[in-house]
């Protein structure tokens, strides 16, 4: 193993103060705008299916602009392309703030999504590069926890924003504070981190991976229509032709070998996408029953949904130190099941159940992810050279945004059917209570299979 200088933990210390600053802004952006959602609909007339694209197209453009993020970082500074992030992050919330149409809103979302995969495809990679590897699972559980610090108070800074100055103040705030951390990062984080030698970009690979998010989500949102069967081909033929092209080229955007070369890297990806896929859409889902159904005012419903995200954000930590010692596997396995549990018990709600009821259920999640994610990611970091950080730090986060994409999709799916062109109202509540079972027991499904394939993963050698 070899030697830290004082210097250089010094470094290392201050990229983790950095990047956690990063993963808090980055999900309270995020997050905080699904509670504003009710009043961004009306006050632009925006329909139930336009309000559904929100989250969707920006974890679409997440997907799409990940890889290519982990790649630019492997060739020229991990934390240049966090740093330009960062900016871009701000300028997109800005012209979110100023949007006067819930179109203008769409597009900058968008932008918004790309931004953020320059910023988590690239800060959990300059984590790894500075940290010594029997660090790094601790680090790597700081840095989770304060994901989940930022959607914690995401719902309570959405609502409380939302009531106080509308729903264009939930975008606005960012802006000074990521400001402020870019003044940051120039005067007190120095060095950078790349690869010796920058390898040629695969601008075809990015192409033809666009075409297959951009067809998967179009696809499953047209569904059952004869479009969207063809849609949904278009996607599994250029996802063939993705890892065809990666597998045959000399500069990958990923290197799909990596995928054979380690089991419990593959494995705990696949689980990683499978939950996040269940846990994504559960949100916007309790956002639109807590207000609708329930009549919360956005500061109430935002208060009982950070107890999820409050929790996450307690046990990340404790379970990051326990995957320096324990097998992740064990305690990641643990987490799916209590998650599995938490969304059986939401899975029976209906209009009249208590909001005690729902927040217990959402506590219960919250502590099974926060157990779960952070070993898995330290399973994931551990099983790639140290020289392929970055894109596996990329392939960690593709996952992760993967399964939001896939599993808001979805849902996406049941609001066109059940809820169309309709502006949210009392006589929409019987499909929108529909729409959220439907989702929970999708979501059930996907940690049921999660928890199989966590348990056959393997054993890590990073402990």
């Amino acid at each position: 193993m070899p030697q830290f200088s004082t210097e250089k933990l010094a470094v290392a210390k201050f990229a983790l103060i950095i990047v956690c600053l990063g993963s808090i802004i980055g999900p309270l952006g995020m997050a905080s705008v699904n509670i504003a959602i009710p009043d961004l609909a009306a006050d632009l007339q925006a329909n139930a299916k336009m309000v559904s694209w929100l989250p969707t197209l920006f974890i679409l453009s997440s997907v799409i602009f990940m890889l290519p993020a982990g790649k630019l970082a492997d060739n020229y500074g991990r934390k240049r392309i966090y740093s330009y992030g960062l900016a871009l992050n701000a300028f997109s919330s800005f012209m979110c703030g100023l949007a006067t149409s819930i179109e203008w809103v769409l597009f900058w979302r968008f932008v918004q999504g790309g931004a953020s995969a320059m910023i988590f495809g690239t800060g959990v990679a300059i984590i790894t590069s500075v940290t010594p590897a029997n660090k790094r699972g601790a680090a790597l559980g700081i840095t989770g926890a304060c994901i989940y610090v930022g959607l914690t108070v995401a719902p309570a800074v959405g609502g409380w924003l939302t009531e106080l100055w509308g729903w264009r103040a939930v975008f606005l705030f960012q802006v000074p504070i990521v400001i402020a951390l870019l003044v940051l990062i120039k005067m007190r984080l120095k060095g950078e981190w790349k690869n010796a030698e920058p390898t040629r970009y695969d601008w075809w690979g990015t192409a033809i991976f666009a075409v297959f998010s951009c067809s998967l989500v179009y696809g499953l949102s047209l569904l059952p229509s004869i479009l969207g069967m063809f849609m949904l081909g278009l996607a599994a033929i250029s996802l063939g032709l993705f890892i065809l092209h990666q597998s045959r080229s000399r500069r990958p955007l990923i290197r799909v070998q990596m995928f054979r070369e380690s089991r419990v890297f593959s494995m705990s990806l696949t689980t990683s996408l499978l939950m996040y896929a269940s846990n994504f859409p559960l949100v916007f889902l309790m956002s639109l029953y807590l207000q609708y159904v329930k009549g919360l005012s956005p500061l109430h419903a935002g208060q009982i949904i950070l107890v999820q995200a409050l929790s996450m954000a307690i046990m990340a930590p404790l379970a990051g130190k326990l995957a320096d010692r324990v097998q992740p596997r064990l305690i990641a396995t643990l987490g799916c099941v209590i998650v599995a549990c938490g969304l059986l018990i939401l899975s029976l709600m209906n209009t009249t159940t208590s909001l005690t009821y729902i927040t217990g259920s959402l506590l219960l999640i919250g502590v099974g992810f926060g157990l779960f994610s952070t070993p898995n990611n330290n399973a994931i970091m551990g099983g790639v050279q140290l020289k392929e950080v970055g894109a596996a730090a990329a392939s960690m986060n593709l996952a992760r945004t993967i399964g939001n994409l896939f599993g808001m999709s979805m849902v996406n799916l049941m609001v066109h059917y059940y809820l169309g062109d309709a502006q949210f109202t009392q006589e929409q509540n019987p499909a929108l209570i529909l729409t959220v079972a439907m989702a929970m027991n999708m979501s059930l499904a996907f940690v049921v299979v999660a928890c199989g394939i966590s348990v056959l993963r393997g054993r890590s050698h990073s402990t």
